[in-house]
């Protein structure tokens, strides 16, 4: 599975693409999506961006942190817009998505839901076999993508054993 990983951001969003087969991880890409002017122009480059992020990865799914507040209601309005264009994004590639809030990808990858970026950083770095800098944006955006993996497979193992056991 080839899973798309966002952080969303007005200002930066990072991305992360990270493959998983046969239970092992591979770093696919990574980066920032950080484009200039004012918010119409941010949305617009944010949808571009990544419908070419997209295009290059070919993911299978998409997979987004969803932030549950924000410390002000325009800093909320300005991120659920960004939201609604990665939605849009991925509704337009043809793409299922999914979202977790930041504690559920924070314990998946650090065991940890208050665990610093920093933290969360060095484990993307670990688990996915990473020497060099990665930034704070695109090790979210890993995160995400890796948390999705994780939780996928545990809900495919949940169906597969509960599935059979199900009457009609």
């Amino acid at each position: 599975m080839r899973v798309l990983g966002i952080d969303p951001g007005t200002q930066v969003m990072g991305y992360g693409v990270v493959e998983e087969d046969k239970g092992k991880l591979g770093h696919i890409g990574d980066g920032i999506i950080s484009p200039p002017g004012g918010l119409p122009e941010r949305l617009k480059g944010i949808y571009d961006g990544l419908i070419e992020v997209i295009r290059r990865y070919s993911p299978e799914v998409v997979a987004m942190e969803s932030p549950f507040f924000a410390k002000n209601v325009k800093s909320s309005l300005k991120l659920g817009q960004v939201q609604g264009v990665i939605l849009l994004a991925t509704t337009h590639s043809s793409l299922s998505s999914f979202a977790y809030a930041p504690m559920e990808v924070k314990s998946a990858i650090a065991g940890y839901g208050r665990a610093t970026k920093v933290q969360v950083r060095e484990m993307v770095k670990r688990l996915l076999g990473l020497d060099g800098p990665l930034s704070l944006d695109a090790s979210d955006a890993l995160a995400v993508a890796i948390c999705h993996i994780h939780t996928a497979e545990l809900k495919g193992r949940y169906q597969r054993q509960v599935l059979p056991y199900q009457v009609p």
